[in-house]
């Protein structure tokens, strides 16, 4: 009992020092571009910040509180939803995005490469408008997959202007906490075969609507950086 409750101070120590080094470096060094700082936030609904989209069923979002500290934690059941937060710049001042996430329950069935299984229980995006925005802007999507090799990239088989690398699949590393980073800059022009316009937001999604299934994802602090 005494080495569990050890080991789990000592992951919160570590990921509270990793929060406070990125606020000082973004403070000095202008390094950072900061998205969202969820550890810092109190226990509860999504922050306020985030506009929520609800494709399909109630938005299940809140501030909870585990080993690392505070993160945010998505849920979905047969439903398909996200967050928006708003972050307008020049993805060459800051192409590198940073961010943790881990994911406890994965959508049965969910494949991004078929339209009619296309759930995914983590996923994040960068959205680059262009006009007309309805139906133009490209979204760049980083996601955890049920069945998706992990390196796949993808289009969309239901909008033409989003693409998806797929980071993780399958439930083998589910309940683990990942420190993820993209260069966003080479993954667009390698994936749009364009040089990116300006960013316009960032979304955080969950679904598992087509396979009618459930599933929940968690999200540690997130931002953009120079290197």
């Amino acid at each position: 009992m005494m080495n569990r409750i050890w080991k789990i101070n000592f992951v919160s120590l570590f990921f509270l020092l990793q929060s406070v080094l990125f606020l000082d470096t973004a403070n000095s060094q202008d390094n950072i571009l900061a998205v969202s700082n969820f550890n810092g936030l109190k226990e509860g609904a999504a922050p306020s910040e985030w506009s929520i989209k609800e494709w399909k069923g109630k938005a299940d979002v809140q501030i909870v509180r585990d080993e690392t500290g505070n993160v945010i934690r998505l849920r979905s059941d047969k439903t398909s939803t996200a967050l928006y937060k708003k972050i307008e710049f020049n993805i060459k001042d800051y192409p590198f995005l940073n961010w943790r996430w881990k994911t406890t329950k994965i959508p049965a069935g969910g494949d991004v490469r078929k339209k009619d299984t296309d759930d995914q229980a983590a996923q994040i995006y960068v959205i680059f408008p262009k006009f007309p925005s309805q139906i133009n802007s490209r979204m760049l999507g980083y996601i955890w997959d049920t069945n998706a090799p992990v390196g796949s990239e993808v289009t969309s088989a239901k909008l033409s202007t989003t693409r998806y690398i797929v980071l993780k699949s399958g439930a083998g590393e589910i309940g683990k906490w990942f420190a993820e980073k993209r260069n966003i800059y080479e993954d667009y022009k390698r994936l749009f075969n364009e040089e990116p316009p300006t960013v316009g937001s960032i979304a955080l999604m969950i679904d598992s609507d087509d396979t009618k299934t459930s599933a929940e994802s968690f999200f540690g602090d997130i931002y953009f950086s120079k290197e």
